[in-house]
C-alpha cells in the first residue's frame, strides 16, 4: 500500500448529501468543522446536473485548513482526475481492487462499509485499510437497506484488526454512550444527525463529548 498523507484514528466522520443546496451545505459543512471533524465523506447520492469538480474543489478549500481528509463515496475514478480527494469510501468489496490501485497511481486512503459481515472486516485489515465502518446499527432513512448490526459484531471485529472502527445509522448522542458502554470502537459516522442540526458545530461537539474525546 502506498504512503498516506492522512491517519484516521477516530472521532467523528461526516457524511455529506451532495443532494443539498450547495451554499447551505457548505455553510453547515464550515460550521461543522469548527467543532472538530475528524474525516469527511461525500456521498454519492448526486443530483442531475451538478458540477461534481465544482462542489468537490469548494469542499476541499473548506477542509484544507482544518486538515480533515475528504472522502468520495464509491467513485474511485474521481481521484484520478481531481487531486482533491484524498480517498475513497466502498460501499462493498470492489472486485477489482489491486486494478484500482494500480489504475489511481497515486497514494490514497480507503475505507468500507462492513454491514453485519466480519468476512469484509478480515478483508479490510488483509488490505490494511484506513478504518472500517459497520452500518446500521440504528434504523434510519440514511442508512438505506443497511441490515442492522448487532454489538457483538463490533466487539469480534476488534478482536480481528486494529484499524479504526465506525459505527454509523440512527446513531444520536444518547444512544452513542450507551453503545460505547457495549462495545468497542473509535468513532461515529454521521449525516442527518449534523447536517439537519441548526448549529452544527455545537453537535459535532456533543457528538464528540457522547465518544470522551471533546478535549482532543
Amino acid at each position: 500500500m502506498m504512503k498516506k498523507e492522512f491517519k484516521i484514528t477516530g472521532g467523528v466522520y461526516l457524511v455529506l448529501d451532495p443532494a443539498m443546496p450547495e451554499s447551505l451545505l457548505l455553510q453547515k459543512l464550515e460550521a461543522a468543522l469548527h467543532g472538530g471533524l475528524s474525516a469527511l465523506q461525500i456521498w454519492n447520492n448526486w443530483t442531475e446536473g451538478t458540477d461534481k469538480f465544482k462542489l468537490i474543489e469548494a469542499i476541499a478549500a473548506l477542509c484544507r485548513p482544518y486538515d480533515v481528509p475528504l472522502f468520495i463515496n464509491e467513485d474511485w475514478q474521481l481521484l484520478m482526475t481531481t487531486s482533491f480527494i484524498d480517498g475513497v469510501h466502498f460501499d462493498t468489496i470492489p472486485a477489482n481492487y489491486n486494478s484500482i490501485l494500480a489504475s489511481v497511481g497515486r497514494p490514497f486512503m480507503a475505507g468500507i462499509t462492513c454491514s453485519d459481515d466480519l468476512d469484509t472486516v478480515r478483508w479490510a485489515n488483509e488490505q490494511q485499510l484506513d478504518y472500517v465502518s459497520f452500518c446500521a446499527m440504528f434504523p434510519s432513512p440514511s442508512a438505506g437497506t443497511c441490515d442492522i448490526v448487532m454489538p457483538a459484531t463490533v466487539r469480534q471485529a476488534r478482536s480481528i484488526t486494529t484499524i479504526p472502527i465506525f459505527v454509523s445509522g440512527g446513531i444520536t448522542p444518547s444512544n452513542l454512550v450507551t453503545l460505547k458502554k457495549e462495545t468497542p470502537f473509535d468513532g461515529v459516522a454521521v449525516i442527518s444527525g449534523i447536517l439537519s442540526a441548526d448549529e452544527p458545530q455545537q453537535q459535532v461537539q456533543i457528538y464528540k463529548d457522547a465518544l470522551g474525546i471533546n478535549n482532543q
